[in-house]
């Protein structure tokens, strides 16, 4: 099969696919409010075929994730149970954007409470959607360089965290055996850190949860 090519040229409207694939709003129907997210509906219309289809959207705020790394060169990481999968997971400090906040201050704020650590060297390393088939809104990534520790984890009375200090080499690993998935974290961990050759292959063939 011959490859599409993906360039564009002068003449052509380089929106012009996109405006050909665009699905046309007919109404929005707000739905539950499960407290971190806000379900909406919307009622579209099919570019091609002009069938009217209903589609789920599951609204938030913004999410930031950080990659702290201390003096020594050790990513400073968070351990966690997270309820969907049943399972602890290993990710990097992270969380949302309360009200009146900028993601740079709502990362300052989640790196403290989660860690007890700080930085004074901040670097943002872009956003990115975390699933833009039913998420709108973005995940900002945020570099904390020389990051120390000043004080105790302030947690929430709805978090149990563990703090765990991981060099590149720890990284690697848990990555490589699995136990390292969160994407959101690899996404942010990935701008800071070479986390693997490419093409990655783990060292499992396979990985599936009961």
């Amino acid at each position: 099969m011959r490859e599409k090519d993906c360039t564009i040229s002068s003449e052509q409207d380089a929106t012009s696919g996109d405006a050909a694939l665009t699905w046309r709003k007919i109404r929005s129907e707000a739905g539950e409010d499960l407290n971190i997210l806000r379900v909406r509906h919307d009622w579209l219309e099919h570019p091609t075929s002009k069938a009217i289809m209903k589609r789920l959207v599951l609204e938030s705020v913004d999410w930031i994730n950080i990659v702290a790394v201390t003096p020594d060169n050790e990513s400073v990481m968070v351990r966690q149970y997270r309820f969907g999968i049943e399972a602890c997971t290993l990710e990097t400090p992270g969380g949302m954007v309360d009200e009146g906040e900028t993601p740079l201050e709502a990362a300052k704020r989640e790196l403290l409470e989660e860690t007890g650590y700080t930085s004074d060297d901040w670097t943002y390393l872009g956003a990115v959607e975390p699933n833009p088939a039913f998420h709108p809104h973005l995940c900002h990534h945020f570099l904390a360089a020389n990051a120390y520790r000043v004080g105790e984890m302030e947690l929430g009375a709805g978090e149990a965290i563990q703090l765990e200090l991981c060099n590149l080499e720890q990284l690697q690993a848990a990555i490589n055996d699995g136990s390292l998935r969160h994407a959101l974290a690899l996404s942010a961990l990935s701008r800071v850190f070479r986390l693997w050759e490419r093409p990655f292959t783990p060292a499992f063939a396979t990985f599936t949860r009961l």
